[in-house]
Parts: structure tokens; sequence; C-alpha cells
């Protein structure tokens, strides 16, 4: 008998829902929102309000898209946490009162898991997905970590931020350089033509594993501080090239801690998940990075490296399997590691 799972993702600012039947990808709807943009970043109740505005209409395309009826369903699996508690509720109440009205179980995941797991949708039975144990470079606007991957419900984290993420870095450099929100999309368009030895940023001296980017950033502020003094167009004539060096700074502290963490572990494959990992330059330093080590690279479809609901379908599916449901009483969490 078929396994089918309605995913719904509300964390941050976009709301999602997906389905996936017997592990293949039917459809995967995205409502992102643009009210945030004259901000310079999410602000939460706006979020939250434009969820319950998004909910309905997105669930309802994303059944109509997969060729199935709300009856079909054996299980809804929505986003617990971590993210915004506003956007959670909404998520995990409809989520509730659907589960209660088509008398199926609900499955929680915790969103880090889902980018993980993402690489385990499915378009074709014959797709390719990383064998057990691999290593996750998880690199988002609020997450730095290396992650250790031994099954889909065991995942150790040997390295994380111990301040601002990559994404972080990224978004509020480009807020400085006059970018629009969200500003890593920008960067990694300016980098493409900029020179990337132009400027020089301060990397971190962290011990292990773990990544820092707030020197980074610092750095990166007085260079534009210091500058701009002598020369008030500066940003505007050398967007490219402080784009390219910051982009090329981001991504060498990256791979510095990743080639650590495989000589470290031994693991011959390596994946990366994120909102960051949607970024050409990142995802082409760790491939190439792969390929000279010999080991095993995915690198996922942009469309599962933002916020989305088949990571969370995907997430939801294998919990059924393990008849891991979630109870009714359980409530959203903001903050969690893996």
């Amino acid at each position: 008998m078929s396994v089918t799972i309605l995913g719904i993702e509300s964390s941050c600012d976009d709301t999602s829902a997906a389905v996936i039947r017997d592990g293949i990808l039917l459809s995967n709807v995205i409502a992102s929102q643009s009210v945030h943009e004259e901000y310079g970043g999410v602000v939460p109740e706006l979020a939250s309000r434009a969820h319950q505005q998004n909910i309905v209409p997105v669930v309802d395309t994303a059944l109509r898209r997969a060729g199935i009826g709300k009856h079909d369903l054996s299980a809804i699996a929505f986003t617990r946490g971590p993210g915004l508690l506003g956007s959670l509720l909404v998520g995990t109440s409809f989520a509730k009162g659907m589960s209660l009205g088509l008398r199926v179980p609900i499955i929680d995941v915790n969103h880090l898991h889902g980018h993980v797991l993402s690489h385990f949708v499915r378009r074709q039975p014959d797709d390719e997905v990383p064998a057990y144990p691999f290593l996750c470079l998880l690199v988002s606007g609020g997450n730095s970590q290396l992650i250790l991957v031994r099954n889909y419900n065991d995942m150790k984290v040997i390295g994380r931020t111990i301040d601002d993420a990559a994404g972080e870095a990224f978004d509020k450099c480009a807020k400085v350089m006059g970018l629009p929100y969200p500003g890593g999309p920008h960067i990694d368009r300016l980098a493409l033509q900029g020179d990337p030895k132009k400027f020089r940023f301060a990397k971190p001296r962290i011990d292990g594993l773990d990544y820092s980017f707030s020197g980074l950033k610092t750095s990166f502020l007085y260079t534009l501080r210091d500058a701009a003094r002598l020369n008030h167009d500066f940003i505007e004539e050398n967007k490219a090239d402080l784009a390219a060096s910051l982009q090329a700074t981001i991504i060498d502290i990256l791979l510095d801690k990743l080639k650590k963490a495989v000589d470290m572990t031994g693991v011959t494959t390596v994946a990366i998940g994120g909102g960051v990992s949607a970024n050409s330059g990142v995802r082409a330093a760790v491939a190439d990075f792969c390929d000279k080590r010999g080991i095993n690279a995915f690198i996922p479809e942009r469309a599962f490296t933002t916020d989305n609901a088949a990571m969370v379908a995907i997430a939801g599916y294998y919990k059924y399997l393990d008849k891991q449901f979630c109870s009714y009483s359980e409530t959203p969490y903001a903050r969690v590691t893996v």
C-alpha cells in the first residue's frame, strides 16, 4: 500500500506544501513573502500574518498538482521548529486541524533535519541518494553546522558557528553595500563580475570544527567605513570586487573546516544544504574539493536549498515508516540543535 505524505513548512517567511508518495516527489509549492524587502529583514508579525493568508491556497495547490485528494493522505508532516514561533504556530495549527478532520496521524519534523534529508527527495525511483554515513555542511541565514549523518534519525553536530552564521554575514554585509534583501543572491551575482583577490578580510582562528563569522563581518564593515571617508563613491565603484572578495573569504572559512571534518571522520560522501548552498561559489568549491579528494559530492537542486516542504515531507516519510507520530499536545519550538 502506498504511503502519501503532505509536508507543511512555515518556519520563517516561506509558506510551502509538498506531497511525496513512496519517497517520490509529486509536488512542491512555495509562496514567498515580498513584504519584508522594504524592511531589510524578516518581520515576524508580518510573516505569521502572511502564512495565515497563504497556507490554505498553497496546500490546495500542492494537492491538485500532485493529482491526489486530501483523503489519499497517509499522514501530515509539519515543521515544528526551530524557527519563528508565530510562523511555526500557523503551520502546526493547520496540520493538527487537517489531521483531526481527515483522521490521519501528524509527524513533527526538525527544520534542520529537513535540510539534511533534502538529498533524499527523489523525482524518479532511480535517483541517487547519499549512502550513510556522510558529512553534511549545513549553511543558512541562521545556521552554519557540520553534521555527521549516520542515519535519518542519527545525526551528530561536530561543528557549529559560535556567533553569526554564513548567511548572516552575506546579508548584513550586503545591506551595508546598499543591496536589497535578501542580500546573498545579490552578492553571488556581483561576485561573478569581480576580483576575489582585490580585498582581504579577517579570517577567524577558532579551534576544532566550529565556525565564526562575526570577525569577518566587522572587518568588512571597517574596510567600507575607512575607504568611504576618503571616497564617498567607494562602495558603488567597487561593488563587484567587494562582493567577490567577501564571497571568497566565506568560502575559504567554510572549506577549511570541511576539509578538517573529512580528515577527522574519514567519510567518503559530502553533502551541502541550507540557503547558502544555493550560492554558486559555494557549490563549485565543494564540488571541486570532493573531486580532488575522490569522494562523492551531493549538491542539492536550488529548489531544495531554501525553506521548502519537500524536505519536510521526506523527513516525515521516513518517520512514518518507523511509526514515529506526534501527539496533538506538542508545541512549536524556536531554537534547537540537530
